[in-house]
């Protein structure tokens, strides 16, 4: 009887220590994802929104649908792009602006 209790102690302290360290594998993983996955994606994501923000008129634009073209005019929220050898002028989102070609001296 006495053996019996003492293995049932043994075993219950081994599952407390297993438990920490299930506790601690999952905190691993966690900040695995964070620096492989969640922060290079918020890089991303600001060097876009700064990239919005320095549009002006006159620069060559590639939006996410793969039309190119010339800002004519920038409001708020919306840019006025000319496209085409008949120049054609289309009112886009900024958000769907995916690339700038003109380079500008900073």
């Amino acid at each position: 009887m006495n053996m019996f209790i003492t293995m049932l102690a043994d075993e219950a302290a081994n599952t407390n220590t297993m438990g920490y360290f299930s506790i601690i594998w999952l905190v691993i993983i966690l900040v695995v994802f964070y620096f492989l996955l969640i922060r290079p994606q918020r890089k991303k994501e600001k060097a876009d929104a700064a990239m919005r923000e320095k549009l002006e008129v006159g620069d060559e634009i590639v939006t996410a649908g793969g039309i190119v073209g010339l800002i004519v005019s920038i409001k708020d929220d919306t840019v006025v792009v000319e496209t085409g050898g008949d120049r054609s002028k289309i009112r886009i989102m900024k958000w769907a602006i995916a690339k700038n070609n003109t380079e500008h001296d900073e």
